[in-house]
This record gives structure tokens, C-alpha cells and sequence, in this order.
């Protein structure tokens, strides 16, 4: 049954068809975060080296170890949100966010704030992200029709690459001048926001597929790796998928290092030379659906994500001074380009090829693979810049990604038939 069979009226946004007004809410709840994600972009790492002195070994743990409790605490919660309402959850855990994270201000001003709680806080924001996602992804192909998937995922990836060129210029700014912890506040708001705008979407919601089994058994927990790995195509998607995530991002503690302790550029410089070539994703996302109409979803899908593991090794090469800050600018340009690209294929073929009843578990354990492998890459960067240089964890990283397009599938297995979108009868 289309949305438009739920009453809804109709909403108009990127793109050329109209995706009903339970998707424009959340999608404003989305964007809402993502410019609070944008605004706090770096944050915690940058509030540990300003203000707590910590070096790279403890950026990297911070990095690492949060997100890795929090995949680990976001095992049993894929099972557990799978035959549950799905809005309820993700508004609980943006509610969890905006608590969590309004504690470090408080803590600032106090005098308290210590290493330890930056733990803690990237822990439960790691886990509630985790819970968040595999509950959108499950409640988004509940309610836009399969045909529409890929217009839906451009418009979240538009959203998020324009966020991420807005807001770290303006983060890194707001933190100059207002102080370290501000764009902690702006973050924790925007959850808050975003639950409000969830609320907002009323009525009813669509049934889980089936109900909850009695108990809590081993198989549940392991049931959305199971069948990720039993299918092909996602097992190579996967692999690919957290390999790169993980050496990208465990690049970017020694990055943040080498250019605010080392190179001494200042939060806002920062910020915007990762902010900028963020547009590059703005365009790709634009891309992705007409490259797809005239090249076909998986030559687009393969060049994009083979094109995306050339430009980090760059990184290595960076310098002081404008020089330094444009070679990021282009290589972070390039690299995002075909990120913008790539992820709307991804998440709609991801989501064309999970069955109703085992979305959520899917995608959190998705989620859960990603993170658990940043996370170890992350901590392995750590000790690789305490015992060399941040220099050289970012070329050993940026070699690594030049085999991660090794694992992108030769072929892609057809989507299987829609089923009927199940009406709320609540």
C-alpha cells in the first residue's frame, strides 16, 4: 500500500517524486541532527587535546574505545527493536544523546570534566547511534515504496554533506569563540529537536513483521549476521564497507594531531578544510541516481567505491600553512565525491535485499561490524603514531585502502519482489 493509501499529504524535496509526509519528518529530524553532528564535528577529540592535553594514544582510545562498548552494549538491541515500534526507539535513543551528551558542559563548568566521562559519553552515544540507525533504516523501507528507496537515501546523504560543509566551519568558530564545550550544546540540541520532530509525525505505525519470540536465545542475538554473511553480495559489501570505514577514520585521530599539535592550525582551520570539500558529497548524491539510470546501479557502485580508496595515501604528504590546508581540501574533495556517490547505492540496495522481518537485526549488526572494526583499527592506529608518527599511520593507512576495492562484488544478485507495505491498524 503507497503512502499516499495512509492519508498523508504529499512533501516535496530533492529530487522528482513525492515521498508523503511522514517521510518529510523524518527527514527534518534527520537534517536536524546531522547540522548538530555537524556543528560538533571532532569535538570530543578536540576538547580532549585543548582542554584535557591528551595526546595521540589517548585520542585514539577515545576514538576507539567508545564506540567499541557501545557496539558491544548495541549487540541484543537489533533482536530487541526488531518486533518493536520503531519511531519509539529512535526517539528513546535521541533522548539518551541529548542527556548524555548535555552532561560535559555541566561537568566543564564545574571543573569536573575528566577523560574518563569523554569515555563514557562516546560509549552511549555510540550505542544509541548504532540502535537509532537500524531503527530508521527498518521504519524508512516500512513506509517509502521500494521504487523510491534510492530517492529517499540520496535526499539523507544530501542532507548529511551538507551539514558537514556548514557546520564545522561554523563549529570550529563557535569554538573559538565561545569556548571548547559549545558545540557540545549544539550537538545535544539538535537530538533533542529531532526527537520533537519524530513526535511530530503522529498516527499510527506499521506493525513489526512477526512477533517476538519468547526469550531472548543466542540465535537471535547472531540471526542478522547470519544472514548478512549467507548472502554474497552483502558479505563483500560488508567486508568492504567496514575496511574502509575503519582505516579512514582510524587515520583521523593522528590527523587531528598532526595538524592542531604539530602543524598548528587553529580548531576552525580545521574544521574547514574538512568542511569544504564536503560538498563534493552534496554532489554525488545528486549523481548517484542519474549515473545510475544511464550506467547501470552496480558499474556505478564498483567504480565509485574502487575510485574512493586512491585519495587518502595523499594525506601523508600534508604541510603547514595554506599549501597543507588546500592539498587536504582536494584530496578530501576527491575522496567524498565518491562517497556521495557510492552510499545511496549501498544503503538502497542493502535495504532491497534484507526481508521485512530481519531489517533491523541486519542493519544493526551491520552497524555493530562497522564500529567493532573502527574501533580495533583505530586503537592498532593509536599504538602504530605512539610508536612512530601520526605521519606514518596516515600513509600505512591510506596503502591499506588501496586493496579495499579487492572486496567490492563482481556482480550484483537482483533485488527480490516488493512486498506489500503492512497499513496501521493502531
Amino acid at each position: 500500500m503507497r503512502l499516499c493509501e495512509w492519508g498523508d499529504a504529499p512533501v516535496r524535496g530533492s529530487g522528482d517524486r513525492s515521498l508523503g509526509r511522514r517521510f518529510g519528518w523524518l527527514w527534518a529530524a534527520y537534517v536536524i541532527s546531522a547540522y548538530g553532528s555537524g556543528l560538533g564535528f571532532g569535538a570530543l577529540p578536540l576538547i580532549a587535546v585543548r582542554v584535557l592535553h591528551a595526546g595521540p594514544g589517548e585520542v585514539s582510545a577515545l576514538s576507539a574505545a567508545g564506540p567499541a562498548v557501545g557496539a558491544l552494549i548495541a549487540v541484543p538491541l537489533g533482536p530487541w527493536m526488531e518486533f518493536r515500534r520503531k519511531r519509539p526507539v529512535m526517539m528513546t535513543m535521541d533522548l539518551a544523546r541529548f542527556a548524555v551528551l548535555a552532561t560535559i558542559p555541566l561537568t566543564f563548568a564545574l571543573g569536573l570534566l575528566s577523560f574518563a566521562q569523554l569515555l563514557i559519553v562516546s560509549t552511549v552515544t555510540a550505542a544509541a547511534e548504532i540502535t537509532f540507525k537500524a531503527a530508521s533504516g527498518a521504519y524508512l523501507k516500512s513506509i517509502v515504496p521500494q521504487e523510491n528507496l534510492i530517492i529517499a537515501n540520496a535526499r539523507f546523504e544530501s542532507a548529511t554533506w551538507t551539514s558537514t560543509t556548514v557546520g564545522p566551519p561554523l563549529g570550529g568558530a563557535a569554538m573559538g569563540l565561545l569556548g571548547p564545550v559549545v558545540t557540545v550544546i549544539m550537538d545535544a540540541t539538535s537530538y533533542l529537536l529531532s526527537a520533537l520532530s519524530l513526535r511530530a509525525i503522529g498516527g499510527g505505525e506499521p506493525h513489526p513483521a512477526h512477533e517476538r519470540p519468547a526469550g531472548m536465545r543466542l540465535s537471535e542475538l547472531v540471526d542478522g549476521w547470519r544472514y548478512l554473511l549467507g548472502h554474497r553480495q552483502l558479505r563483500l559489501l560488508l567486508a568492504n564497507s567496514a575496511l574502509t570505514g575503519g582505516l579512514l577514520l582510524a587515520a583521523e585521530p593522528p590527523l587531528i594531531v598532526l595538524m592542531v599539535g604539530h602543524l598548528g592550525f587553529a580548531p576552525w582551520q580545521y574544521g574547514l578544510a574538512f568542511a569544504l570539500p564536503c560538498t563534493g558529497g552534496l554532489i554525488g548524491s545528486r549523481l548517484s541516481r542519474p549515473l545510475t539510470r544511464r550506467f547501470g546501479r552496480h558499474r556505478v557502485m564498483l567504480t565509485a567505491g574502487s575510485l574512493r580508496a586512491c585519495w587518502p595515501v595523499g594525506l601523508a604528504f600534508v604541510g603547514p600553512g595554506i599549501p597543507g590546508l588546500v592539498l587536504i581540501a582536494v584530496l578530501q574533495f576527491g575522496l567524498i565525491l565518491c562517497i556521495g556517490v557510492f552510499m545511496p547505492l549501498l544503503a538502497t540496495y542493502r535495504l532491497e535485499q534484507l526481508p521485512p522481518d530481519r531489517v533491523a537485526r541486519a542493519l544493526s549488526a551491520w552497524t555493530i561490524t562497522q564500529r567493532a572494526t573502527i574501533a580495533s583499527l583505530t586503537a592498532l592506529g593509536g599504538v602504530l603514531a605512539s610508536l612512530t608518527t601520526p605521519r606514518t599511520t596516515i600513509a600505512v593507512a591510506g596503502i591499506l585502502m588501496l586493496a579495499t576495492p579487492l572486496l567490492l562484488p563482481r556482480r550484483e544478485h537482483p533485488a527480490p519482489a516488493e512486498p506489500e507495505l503492512v497499513a496501521d491498524r493502531g
